[in-house]
């Protein structure tokens, strides 16, 4: 699941920063979990062991939840993925570490071994996903079922060769989805594990709970709550720090640190293998269970509610934010039209808009919608509908006319509410995907709401009623479709596979 969401694209826009906080992170936490724990009169070969565990962070956990609320590709989902790869990557290689001193062999020419395996895996289905996996995408998509056995199997596959080559079966499964990320049915692929992904996620408290097996004092029990406080708090100030100098904006860099505020499955699977090899007790390995049961139920909650805790505390954390921010390069031109949310609606939207008026300013949440659109020279910002601070910075009271097509409800509804307080004259076109949820837009202040389900109905009515039985009207309007469609294919766009599953 993670693979899938994370293709080479999305490497190439947050890897820098990615790379930079992960890295970052993983070195401060490491230091001060290790002090921290020798404090507490942990053994130096224990401490080691626990400062390791707190550097990682639950991929799976924070992938459930950023997909939950939708914002896996917003800015801040992309860098907290990138984050997460970087310490499963470092994890891998602490692994390899402990296992190649469980055999008793000599770390690094374990380590290169493996590597040269891992990087001949690699390679190899690189070539097969290219050549061969690619031509076949249609034969899979005649069958929903074929495809979803189709990914089980070369899910678990790779995971096995993986395991087989002294690698893991996690680096194994997220290789293959990677891979096949780069295809045209990664979304489609993506909605249907997904019920698969929470069904695991079950197993994985059963094995949380299985490890809590105290064989000493309740002394424990004190220490993994504060530890687990150290986690829940200084793990995304250190990530907060780095991103601010790095010159991203404080609700970004927060709701980025917030995703690696707990400890991981591999910091469990490290610390099983440290009382494995002997060389730690197993109420260390009870210790570091607690501190991941108290750090990711703290800190789901903490994700979840991450929208209504930010504006409670913004004006303290603008110490991790620079006066020139990277993400947010704002066009000192005044626009008086506004378009919320460029994709698949706003393609259409953006193209009447040129048509009638030149002060436009696009705002999207996607980075890569922002490049493409800077390319084109076209004015955009990138930013979130929900930033208060950022609608304000942009002036957007003083628009003639805000259009959102950001479906999101509570998206919409503080849009309009922030617009009629400033400003009762602006015309507000919003989206909605629910009949209710159009009504009270409607009766907030929305001048007209889209919904996009019905839309397409309507347009082919009034098309009826036009063109009625003049076969020749209608060809003439495929082929400006037929266009427009091959205009959006060389965007990137595609309609959402999980709406399709819907309907």
């Amino acid at each position: 699941m993670v693979g899938l969401n994370f293709s080479p694209k999305v490497i190439k826009d947050v890897g820098r920063i990615a790379a930079i906080t992960g890295a970052g992170q993983i070195i401060f936490t490491f230091i001060l979990g290790y002090f921290i724990a020798l404090i507490f009169k942990f053994p130096q070969l224990s401490s080691l062991y626990i400062a390791i565990a707190l550097t990682f962070s639950s991929t799976i956990i924070i992938m459930k939840l950023l997909s939950d609320k939708d914002d896996v590709e917003k800015l801040h989902g992309k860098v907290s993925m990138g984050i997460l790869l970087v310490q499963d990557f470092v994890a891998m290689l602490a692994m390899m570490v402990i296992a190649s001193l469980m055999k008793g062999a000599y770390p690094g020419i374990g380590i290169i071994l493996i590597f040269a395996k891992g990087i001949a895996l690699i390679a190899g289905f690189v070539l097969f996903t290219r050549f061969i996996l690619l031509g076949v995408t249609d034969f899979l998509l005649e069958s929903q079922e074929f495809l979803f056995l189709f990914v089980i199997v070369w899910g678990l596959g790779l995971a096995f060769l993986f395991q087989h080559a002294g690698l893991s079966m996690e680096i194994g499964a997220l290789i293959a989805g990677i891979l096949l990320s780069s295809t045209t049915y990664n979304y489609a692929i993506a909605s249907k594990l997904k019920i698969l992904r929470d069904f695991f996620i079950i197993f994985f408290f059963v094995f949380l709970g299985s490890n809590l097996v105290f064989k000493q004092n309740h002394s424990f029990i004190l220490i993994s709550v504060l530890f687990s406080v150290f986690i829940l708090v200084f793990k995304p100030l250190i990530v907060m720090f780095l991103m601010g100098i790095s010159g991203y904006s404080k609700r970004t860099s927060f709701h980025a640190g917030l995703t690696v505020a707990q400890i991981s499955e591999f910091s469990l699977i490290l610390t099983a293998m440290g009382v494995k090899a002997g060389h730690i007790s197993e109420n260390v390995l009870s210790f570091v269970t607690l501190v991941g049961i108290i750090t990711i139920a703290g800190s789901s909650y903490m994700v979840l509610y991450s929208d209504k805790i930010y504006p409670v505390i913004s004006k303290y954390l603008s110490i991790f934010e620079r006066k020139q921010v990277v993400e947010r390069e704002l066009l000192a031109k005044k626009f008086s039209h506004f378009l919320i949310g460029y994709n698949r609606t706003g393609f259409a939207v953006l193209k009447s808009l040129q048509k009638l008026y030149s002060d436009i300013l696009v705002v999207d949440f996607n980075p890569v919608i922002i490049k493409n659109l800077r390319k084109r020279k076209v004015n955009c910002v990138y930013g979130d509908a929900e930033d208060v601070e950022l609608l304000e910075a942009l002036r957007i009271a003083r628009a003639r006319m805000v259009i959102s097509t950001v479906p999101d409800f509570s998206t919409n509804l503080l849009l309009i509410r922030f617009m009629r307080d400033k400003n009762k004259e602006t015309v507000l076109i919003l989206t909605a995907r629910q009949i209710s949820d159009a009504l009270i837009l409607y009766e907030n202040g929305a001048d007209y709401v889209i919904l996009p389900h019905f839309l397409g109905g309507r347009y082919a009515a009034d098309l009826i009623e036009k063109f009625k039985t003049h076969r020749e009207n209608y060809v003439d309007e495929s082929d400006r479709q037929i266009q427009e469609l091959m205009e959006r294919i060389v965007e990137g766009q595609e309609h959402p596979a999980v709406e399709k599953e819907i309907e």
